[in-house]
């Protein structure tokens, strides 16, 4: 299981389309990325720190 680490989770705003998205850090530096719709009950994909730095540069 992914463990989540403070601070917690942070969402974004994708406008009137509803599909937001919540990001947390994980141990050891990664990142956890889950649908702000299912947050309680949906599944959580789980990135490393390599991933997650190169998503930010191609996207970010």
């Amino acid at each position: 299981m992914t463990e989540v680490v403070g601070p917690f989770w942070k969402s974004s705003y994708s406008g009137q389309e509803n599909a937001c998205v919540e990001v947390a850090h994980t141990a050891p530096g990664g990142r956890a990325v889950r649908d702000s719709k299912y947050s309680d009950s949906g599944p959580l994909l789980a990135v490393s720190r390599e991933s997650w730095h190169a998503f930010i540069r191609q996207f970010g």
